[in-house]
């Protein structure tokens, strides 16, 4: 993944977290500056939104932790719920496999993936690993790791979650789902999962505010009570536990309070779509068919260099020796003037 972008460009389509923080919540941090309250995430503010969430899934023996990111997230909770000689089953695209550093191996984890072409795991891909991991001298696959939204935008349906589940509960599988951008897969025109569904599907997860419009912070969601155990302890001995705690807390009280946190997703959707229709009509083809807040259209290198010239963006992937697969991502931030103007200058390039 190459990156095209500088301070000179018109716009940036290069990730959903390029600005700072919905205006409320930057409200909601400043009333509240000057207010005592206690530290490392035991403040009122954080009690409240974990309440209001778990009212949310319909489940009060939830155990919700706020984390500052989305890598350290999947680094504690996944390390932390691993025995040494045990592994995760992971895409190849997936975030874990690609895009932190070797940061579970570096716990001692290895990540056993796999491939799939729509950046869905399936029970089949999940079993090709199983049946390959026997007997002690290999590692024992003991977690599946998914996201929803994955990598390249697609979502997972609700029988395809439910699939999964059972698979795993029935070869004694955790299943963790990672929620980066857990809003925007919620809110895709596709979806036909809440949140108390998934809840009930997978043994833990996370909710992202970093990228749907927090000015940082993650909501890690323990539902399996055999990983609940000490799990503060996990979070302080990595660094983790925040002595101003209070800073995710306020955030995703205010988040939740009411559909602020489905109403930015569902923007940064529908900016992506318009998007992608226009882009469709312009006879450009795409590398997946996402109906979320990322798209992956095919351009040939010369309209890459092109377009490039003003809008920051990825290049995703090589297609052949004359075209690349470009990564375009919108945000709860995104204006439609902006949309609007890069395709009226990919039109006049194409």
């Amino acid at each position: 993944m190459t990156n095209i972008t500088n301070e000179k460009k018109v716009y940036n389509f290069k990730d959903d977290y390029s600005e700072g923080a919905h205006e409320r919540i930057l409200k909601a941090l400043i009333d509240t500056n000057f207010e005592q309250q206690n530290g490392y995430g035991n403040d009122e503010y954080s009690e409240k939104a974990k309440q209001l969430l778990k009212n949310k899934m319909n489940n009060k023996e939830l155990d919700i932790h706020f984390l500052s990111g989305g890598t350290q997230t999947n680094l504690i909770a996944i390390s932390s719920m691993l025995r040494s000689y045990e592994s995760v089953i992971a895409l190849e695209t997936g975030h874990i496999s690609v895009h932190e550093t070797g940061a579970i191996e570096a716990t001692g984890h290895k990540v056993n993936t796999v491939k799939s072409s729509d950046g869905k795991i399936t029970v089949d891909l999940i079993k090709s690993v199983l049946d390959l991991h026997i007997d002690e001298h290999m590692v024992k696959p003991k977690m599946v790791f998914i996201s929803n939204s994955t990598e390249i935008g697609t979502i997972y349906k609700k029988k395809e979650l439910e699939k999964i589940s059972n698979f795993c509960k029935n070869n004694n599988l955790y299943l963790y789902l990672d929620g980066a951008r857990l809003g925007a897969g919620l809110c895709s025109e596709e979806s036909d999962l809440t949140l108390e569904e998934i809840s009930n599907l997978v043994d833990v997860f996370y909710i992202g505010g970093t990228k749907n419009g927090a000015l940082l912070g993650e909501a890690l969601v323990i539902i399996n009570s055999e990983l609940k155990k000490d799990f503060r302890y996990y979070l302080k001995q990595r660094g983790a536990l925040l002595a101003k705690g209070r800073i995710i807390g306020i955030q995703f009280l205010e988040l939740f309070k009411d559909e602020l946190y489905f109403e930015l997703a569902t923007h940064a959707n529908l900016m992506a779509k318009k998007l992608s229709v226009e882009i469709k009509k312009l006879g450009y083809k795409f590398l997946s068919e996402s109906t979320t807040n990322q798209i992956f259209p095919i351009f040939s290198n010369k309209v890459i260099e092109k377009i490039g010239d003003k809008y920051g963006f990825h290049i995703w992937e090589k297609i052949d020796n004359n075209s690349s697969t470009i990564r375009l991502v919108t945000s709860w931030a995104t204006k439609e003037e902006m949309v609007d103007k890069f395709i009226s200058d990919l039109s006049k390039i194409s």
